[in-house]
Parts: structure tokens; sequence; C-alpha cells
């Protein structure tokens, strides 16, 4: 996953407001730990988050891309990054607030290893600790034969970025085939996605079997929700 795409991932994300999205979470943390200092973003990409929320509490970060996290070092030289499976993870410490974005958590594929995710991340938390996680789509939100185009446009770069939606089962696949020119040259790299979709009822009773108390925001930062998880205080 995003091996070959990671020294372009920003450029195509860059539509995200990253620094409204970290504001939001934040403030959804607060209210149920207002005094949460230190947090662990868990999937954190190439840090876009990180950057921000950083400002706020003394961050660590995890992901399974070396490619990715290369970049978020780069970007945040003094935030500790460790490559890590979510779903397998043991720092061996903990934090007031533990956070996975941007529908990471369906990279974990089946139900089982999303509910082995959020115990993992809950194991992180300190008492009374916020986990937050913005889930995939959900089963019946998916559309087969989805064509999506994403292009970027600028004086040394340009990337068409063009997939095909298709499900097998529970699992969401997409094939993103990049079209990438650069001063360099132009290139052709392929990279297959596949993300597990789970219901509300799934991530809810994942968060109650980690001894969570769970709420569901169903906007979220981008329409697909946010759940958080409190930790026994």
């Amino acid at each position: 996953m995003f091996r070959d795409s990671a020294r372009f991932y920003d450029a195509l994300y860059s539509f995200k407001d990253y620094a409204a999205e970290a504001e939001r979470v934040e403030g959804g943390i607060r209210r149920r730990n207002p005094a949460a200092q230190s947090m662990l973003d868990v999937a954190c990409g190439t840090g876009s988050h990180l950057t921000h929320l950083a400002r706020s509490f003394t961050c660590e970060g995890i992901d399974l891309s070396a490619e990715q996290l290369a970049i978020a070092a780069q970007r945040l030289p003094d935030v500790p990054l460790h490559e890590a499976d979510m779903v397998t993870f043991d720092l061996g410490r903990r934090f007031d607030a533990v956070i996975c974005l941007f529908s990471s958590i369906g990279y974990t594929l089946t139900v089982a290893r999303m509910e082995a995710a959020v115990a993992r991340m809950a194991a992180h938390l300190n008492p009374g600790g916020v986990l937050v996680v913005e889930p995939w789509l959900k089963p019946e939100d998916w559309m087969d034969g989805h064509i999506s185009r994403l292009f970027i446009d600028e004086p040394d770069l340009a990337i068409a970025r063009i997939a095909l939606s298709e499900r097998k089962g529970r699992v969401s696949r997409f094939d993103f085939h990049h079209l990438i020119g650069t001063t360099n040259g132009v290139e052709h790299v392929i990279e297959r996605h596949e993300l597990g979709m789970f219901s509300d009822d799934e991530y809810r009773a994942a968060f109650e079997q980690a001894s969570l108390a769970a709420d569901h925001d169903p906007e979220g930062l981008t329409g697909r929700g946010l759940w958080f998880g409190v930790a026994p205080a």
C-alpha cells in the first residue's frame, strides 16, 4: 500500500483540509477528556494530521508504510514514529488519546482483524482516554462499477489517477492506475487497495468488547462518520 505512490501522496490528497479535521478531532477528544495531553496516531501516513495535532498534544505515530513514515519523519523530526501493524502493535506505553483516521481501519479487511485493531488501540489508552476511529464505507453504501478519478496539475507534476470500484463479499477493491508525469519522464504505477466494509453494529461491538464506552457521530470529518470510545476511568 502506497509503496510506489507515497512520494506523491500529499499532492494527491491536497484537497483535504487537514487543519479543520484536526481541530474537529481535538474538539471531540476535549469534550470527553479535557485534560488529554498525549496522543498516538495509528496509520499516521505522511503525518499531515499530526502536523496540526502536535501543537496541542505530545504525539507519536505508527504506520505500516515505511515510505510514508520517511516523509512524516522529514515533516515531524521531533515526533517518534514507528513502523507497525495496527492489528498487532505494542509500544509498551499508554496515551490520553489514540486516533485512526482517513478510513485506515478498513485495511484490516475482516471483522476479526478490525476487532483486534480496536483492542490494540484501546490497550494503549490511559484511564479515561479517548479512541477516535474514522470508519470506511458500510456495505450498504458501496457502489460497484464506480469510476473514481483524481487529477493533479502542477508546473512540474501532472497525475491522473483512475480506478474502477468492485467488491468481493465484504471487501471493497480498487486498482489505482496512476499516470505520473514529471520533468524526468512519464510512468504508469498500479496499486491495489482493499478495504473491509463493516456495519455500525460491528464497530460498536468492537468498541464494547474492548471495554470502551462508544458513541457515534454519523457525519464525522468527511461524511463517513466518527466513532469515539472512552476507556474506564
